[in-house]
């Protein structure tokens, strides 16, 4: 095996160490497992960093060489000893606290999950060594994530601190009064010294034998800085952080805190060597917080992983390429304590062998090599590796089970000589503490450190979603350590980390149950002391008093009352939660998710704001009074007016390449901290309130929507006022906000009838939304966007500022900065630019509809209003049919086709005349112009479409338009026939094609809610073109051949409209009519005939022909029986009148067309039966026994019609004729679809 081999570097340097972690983390990692005997304990080291260079081979002393004497170069720096040569003797050896989070700062990807335990060997071995050792363990342990550091808690030197400082009162008082009454420090005596100088001179020998100095290399000079310098003279221990700031140093204190937040990364580029370190300034804050061990190993011990720091020099070279060096007295054996600590520094750096110099006095007499597997089995050193990691297993438990609270700082105490192991929540003791002055130095550390790991984190959250409620603890619980006043670079940018957490555009967000990453560093010194002279050292420095040690401390968060305890395997087997149970979720409701987001923005803009010296020249504005929210009815000048206005809105949103060189409206500084917060901060708040409106436009509540969006352009407002360039991602959010301004304006416009709930919503306020707009407005007066957002009572202005906000938008997209960039986006604004702009012609086409339906039947030509409404929508129309052209849209250009054809049928309504006796006049030729252009856009519209597949229902939809106006048309012209212009032939000939036209486009095949409409207009076309053939067949007098074939076009279309109208269940009446006048068409027919046998068969057909109107009459009698249902229900359960009555409204029968075809009805009946009589009875030809039965049928029919009461309730009276009808001609089962057929 052999050591990591990599080159010196200066070790404070965190964004190199980083850099070689990442970039040879494969080539430059060394790993071993080391199994020993019978009792094997799985071990695997991974060196993480190494300062020190290639190990090269120590020197074999000559035995009697006399250790007394220095060598040449003794004390003198050297790289291959790093600093253990000098802190052996005690140069640097004052207590480091803060060692743990100096590796957690360079390796913070290592901090959360993946390691255990971060902490100096020197601790890790302590530890492990507490049911062997008699000496005293104080140590503080952090808990970030499910990570534990730990760190040497030096209890003397603090006190002796404490005189001085009086920071540490409340402990010492709190150590006094619970664990030792008394105390006194002693000096080391002099045989402590003196082994530990011939330690070192040891060490010198050994790595330069001739006894000459060795040079110093310049990349090295600063690993010894702290070892012997004037660095020493001073304490070791770092003032109390949060009094650290005096009021003349806060002025400066925004320069100090070049915080490296993730915060800052989208609007101005933070450099990286702006790193969290240089939070703290370089004087005595910063001892402590650097990592300064020689190598950073990530150690797994069984299952236990482990982040340490060593400087443990090794050696190499020959066959064996790396080596322990060890000197022993010979005349004092191994024990233990020695043991278990060779062992465990071998394992850490992963060095399969120790070399072990004996000496006597000083005097060198032998060397000896011992393999790391069999240091547990030495003579008099005997122990279980077994028992070891249980003991490890045991304290990492207890420790994880109990220091739960993340920016807790845990105390793990033991007292010489005791074998009670407690630990104490400091921060709970320092909280209760009654002076002023009682702080807790960890707190500013372990606040940035939570912080660290949470940024890091936020980086890669986009690779698992499950660690946001990770994240969102740390940061929780990072502001919860710090004061605002003295840190508010921090507390500002965990802010809106917390609210960057929330991804409002992803409404599929997991819950953050997942941990945090991992990361580690190093940093403490290695010692070779023996554990023999350790526990004499614990002796020396105090005497603890554990006969009075209270047997129950109600202090301590927990206790082992044994040490002997944590040998037994399992026996603090953790069943505690490294997350507990109450880690923050991140919610999934849209709404709440934007409401913490706002909470989080507004808690980041007061910290931001606190840190702004300058006070801005704006009167101080009361949070508690809400800003109000105008809304306003707006007279059509102001709607036109709006144009101009609205046009200011791109002279704000539009890119600015030049940089703010002036302190913005509060004070701030343009490219300093607060200024790259705030535009972040503004930004979230404008999206989390653009999300707001989004759903609150969903729920169809328009009225909040616009306040949120209101809101949301106002943060933009903000944004712009501070910001020097809009970026491209920026102007893309501001095109979607305009976008949904115009969507609610839009809605508004639409849902006018609920305009006072909508104003209820719109003036409504949370105390949030009031804070967040005077924070807003010590930047901006929020205007810009105003005219967009106001709450106006005018449905025409609604539609012209909804139109502005997508031009707008539109103009943005279409930008030198956006153009090509957004084409989707740029695609929906064009869609939304057609539609509204088919908006507002449906708008001003339905006021001229209205217009006109308000003169109706009265005299009265087309006024100029009605014509600039034509002209309006007509613009309209066709601005929304370029805007879906340009995105090839083929089905909305169709539908705006059609809405124009309607337009011009509305025209053409308009112009009809009103003759002076205030009715109908003739078909006027502007009505057929502007039919006849309504029937041009319909085909356009059809052409646009292509097929019916591309679309079905617009082309049914225009395929009944076109229809309808082809038969509107046909109707006027043969109703009001212009026969001052035209010969009644020309306008038979033109009702008939536009007719056929008409008919043509009646979809009679395809299945659909409209096939019954078809045909009912195809039945109705038909019986149209019998009439009139009828009448032409009648009035003609001339050519016979004409006058036949009107006759076979007149019973062609009967037939036709019969069938049609057979197969409705709902035209009983226009069935009737079609039947009558049938009937009526074969008495004239009649009337012309001569002969008697053609008459009675004539009138024998005609009599046929009456027997199909039972058809019709049935079904006027289902609904007259129906009707009378209702009613009676209606008598019997008063309280249902009004449901009953609106659901048979719309189908209610026409009782007065029903007895007016009775009155047709009835004569022609009489009339035809009793013709058939006379002339069956004048028949000179003797009548068979068939046709006497027919005729006694007739009689018998006839009599009973004629006694029939006229006032005979309706009913009745078509219940009678349908039993005449039955006895005339007996239905068989083939007889109604004979007549359906």
């Amino acid at each position: 095996m052999s050591v990591l081999n990599m080159s010196s570097q200066d070790k404070t340097d965190t964004d190199l160490r980083q850099e070689e972690e990442h970039s040879s983390s494969e080539d430059n990692k060394q790993e071993g497992v080391i199994c020993l005997g019978n009792n094997e304990v799985k071990s695997r080291a991974v060196v993480k960093y190494s300062a020190a260079p290639p190990p090269s081979s120590y020197a074999l002393l000559q035995e009697k060489t006399d250790l007394k004497l220095p060598p040449a170069n003794w004390l003198r720096e050297n790289a291959q000893l790093g600093p253990a040569g000098t802190t052996i003797l005690g140069s640097s050896r004052k207590s480091k606290p803060f060692s743990s989070f100096g590796m957690a700062f360079d390796f913070i990807d290592c901090i959360g999950d993946d390691v255990d335990v971060v902490s100096d060997s020197e601790n890790i071995k302590k530890l492990l060594k507490i049911p062997y050792s008699k000496s005293h363990v104080s140590m503080a342990v952090h808990r970030v994530g499910s990570t534990l550091l730990l760190d040497e808690l030096d209890i003397q030197e603090l006190f002796m601190r404490s005189s001085q400082t009086n920071d540490w009162t409340w402990l010492k008082e709190f150590y006094q009064r619970l664990i030792d009454q008394k105390w006194q420090r002693k000096k080391k005596s002099k045989e402590h010294w003196n082994e530990k100088a011939i330690l070192s001179k040891f060490l010198y020998y050994s790595i330069n034998s001739d006894g000459t100095a060795v040079s110093v290399p310049s990349d090295t000079e600063q690993t010894g800085d702290e070892g012997c310098g004037a660095g020493t003279d001073g304490p070791s221990w770092p003032a109390t952080f949060s009094s650290s700031t005096t009021d003349s140093e806060e002025s400066a204190l925004p320069k100090e805190e070049q915080v490296d937040t993730y915060a800052l990364g989208h609007v101005s580029s933070v450099p990286k060597e702006q790193n969290l370190p240089t939070l703290f300034n370089e004087g005595e804050n910063s001892q402590g917080l650097r990592n300064d061990f020689v190598r950073n190993i990530l150690w797994t011990f069984e299952d236990i992983h482990m982040l340490v720091g060593s400087n443990m020099p090794i050696f190499g070279g020959g066959r064996y390429p790396a080596v322990s060096l060890r000197l022993r007295d010979n005349n004092k054996p191994i024990n233990v304590l020695t043991g278990i600590d060779y062992w465990l520094d071998n394992l850490m750096c992963n060095v399969p062998e120790l070399v072990m110099c004996f000496h006597v006095n000083g005097i060198v007499q032998k060397y000896e090599m011992i393999k790391t597997e069999d240091i547990p089995n030495l003579e008099n050193s005997t122990f279980s590796t077994r028992v070891v990691k249980d003991i490890a297993q045991n304290i990492l438990s207890f420790l994880k089970s109990n220091c739960t609270k993340e920016g807790h700082t845990y105390w793990l105490f033991k007292a010489s000589g005791s074998d009670i192991v407690k630990l104490y929540d400091l921060t709970t003791l320092c909280e209760e503490a009654a002076e002023e002055k009682c702080q807790n130095p960890f707190t500013l550390p372990v606040a940035v450190l939570l912080y660290k790991v949470a940024s890091n984190m936020m980086l890669k959250k986009s690779q698992n979603r499950k660690i946001y409620g990770t994240i969102r603890t740390l940061l929780l619980n990072c502001i919860k350590l710090l004061d605002e006043d003295r840190h508010p670079q921090i507390i500002a940018s965990a802010h809106y980390m917390l609210a960057e957490l929330f991804q409002l555009d992803d409404v599929s967000e997991d819950e953050g149950n997942g941990e945090s990453l991992r990361g580690g560093g190093s940093e403490d010194s290695y010692s070779d002391e023996d554990e023999e002279d350790e526990e004499e050292d614990e002796d020396e420095r105090c005497s603890f008093s554990t006969a009075s040690e209270p047997q129950h401390d109600s202090k301590a968060v927990a206790v082992i009352k044994s040490v002997g305890e944590l040998s037994v395997p399992e026996k603090y087997k953790s069943t505690h939660q490294i997350r507990p149970n109450f880690a923050y979720p991140v919610s999934q409701d849209k709404e709440e998710k934007c409401r913490l987001v706002l909470s989080y923005v507004l808690k980041g803009l007061k910290a931001v704001d606190s840190s702004i010296k300058k006070e801005s020249d704006l009167p101080a504005a009361d949070p508690s009074t809400p800003i109000p929210l105008k809304y306003e009815e707006r007279s059509p000048n102001g709607a036109r007016e709006v144009e101009q206005e609205i046009a200011l809105l791109l002279d704000r949103v539009g890119p600015c390449n030049e940089e703010l060189k002036v302190p913005t409206r509060s004070g701030m500084l343009p490219g300093t901290w607060q200024h790259r917060m705030k535009l972040q901060l503004f930004l979230k708040a404008s999206k989390a309130y653009y999300v707001l409106s989004d759903a609150a436009t969903n729920l169809l509540k328009y009225g909040r929507a616009l306040r949120y969006i209101k809101l949301a352009l106002q943060c933009h407002d903000a944004y712009c006022s501070i910001s020097g360039g809009l970026h491209a991602q920026v102007l893309l959010f501001h095109c979607q906000c305009l976008s949904l301004c115009g969507d609610v304006q839009l809605m508004l416009a639409q849902n006018a009838s609920n305009r006072a709930a909508y104003l209820e919503e719109y003036s409504y306020q949370t105390k949030d939304d009031q804070e967040i707009l005077h924070c807003l407005h010590r930047e901006s007066s929020c205007q810009a966007f105003s005219m967009a957002t106001d709450l106006a009572l005018d449905p025409e202005y609604q539609l012209i500022v909804s139109c502005k906000c997508y031009e707008a938008a539109h103009d943005l997209l279409t930008s030198g900065v956006l153009k090509d960039q957004a084409q989707e986006q740029l695609g929906q604004v064009l869609k939304r630019l057609g539609n509204i702009r088919n908006e507002m012609g449906v708008f001003y086409m339905n006021q001229a509809a209205a217009m006109q339906a308000e003169k109706e039947g009265v005299r009265r030509s087309v006024c100029v209003a009605e014509q600039e409404l034509w002209k309006k929508s007509f613009s309209c129309f066709e601005k929304g049919m370029q805007y879906f052209s340009a995105i090839s849209d083929s089905v909305n250009t169709a539908l705006l086709l059609c809405n124009i054809g309607r337009l011009m049928r509305i025209c053409a309504q308009a112009h009809c005349v009103i003759t002076s006796e205030q009715s109908r006049g003739e078909f006027s030729p502007e009505e057929t112009l502007y039919y006849n252009k309504a029937i041009d856009y319909y085909q356009r519209a059809l052409k646009a479409l292509g097929c019916r597949e591309s679309h079905s229902a617009v082309w049914d939809s225009v395929n009944w338009e076109l229809s309808t106006t082809y038969f509107t048309l046909a109707t006027l012209l043969q109703d009001y026939a212009p026969l001052s212009r035209k010969a009644q032939e020309q306008i038979e000939r033109e009702v008939t094609e536009t007719m056929m036209k008409s008919l043509r486009y009646c979809d009679l095949q395809t299945e659909s809610a409209r096939q019954p409409l078809y045909q009912y207009r195809a039945a109705t076309i038909h019986h149209r073109l019998a009439s009139m053939y009828h009448s032409c067949y009648r009035n003609q007098v001339g050519d016979e051949s004409d006058r036949k074939q009107h006759k076979a076009l007149a019973e062609q279309h009967y037939s036709k409209a019969v069938r049609l109208f057979v197969n409705l269940s709902d035209a009983p009446c226009e069935l009737l009519r079609t039947l009558l006048e049938r009937v009526a068409f074969a008495e004239f027919t009649m009337a012309g005939q001569n002969s008697s046998a053609v008459k009675l068969k004539t009138l024998t057909g005609a009599l046929e022909i009456m027997c199909e109107t039972r058809h019709a009459f049935r079904l006027i009698h289902k609904e007259l029986l129906e009707q009378q249902e209702n009613i009676t229900k209606a008598e019997e359960k008063p309280e249902e009148v009004p449901e009953g009555s609106e659901s048979s409204s719309s189908s209610e029968l026409n009782t007065e067309e029903v007895l007016k075809l009775i009155g047709i009805f009835e004569p022609s009946f009489s009339f035809l039966l009793l013709q058939v009589i006379k002339l069956s009875s004048a028949s000179k030809r003797k009548l068979s026994g068939k046709e006497e039965e027919q005729v006694k049928i007739y009689k018998s029919v006839y009599s009973r019609l004629l006694r029939a009461e006229k006032s005979d309730p309706l009913i009745q009276r078509v219940s009678l004729f349908l039993e005449l009808l039955d006895q005339l001609n007996p239905p068989s089962g083939s007889e109604e679809p004979r007549s359906s057929s």
